[in-house]
């Protein structure tokens, strides 16, 4: 979280471009991998969050939350959640 309205802007627009850390860029390359297709992460993708400094802990949580995540959206969009 953070109050920062640059940043955030940033990551809206890319956040493969914005100013955020290595660690932060391969965690959300994980998660964007994660949501487009699960079925695409491999041990590598793992290997790859151990290497920036996440411990199996850490790696389960991104992968929880970001799951978490992607599910509620999809059960908030099919009953139509937010639209007019």
């Amino acid at each position: 979280m953070t109050l920062d309205n640059g940043l955030v802007e940033a990551l809206e627009k890319d956040y493969a471009a914005a100013p955020i850390s290595p660690q932060d860029r391969v965690m959300l390359d994980y998660v964007v991998k994660l949501t487009k297709d699960a079925t695409k992460v491999w041990k590598d993708d793992i290997e790859r969050l151990r290497s920036v400094g996440f411990d199996d802990r850490g790696i389960l949580q991104i992968t929880l939350i970001a799951s978490w995540f992607n599910y509620i959206n999809r059960v908030a969009d099919s009953l139509g959640v937010g639209r007019e």
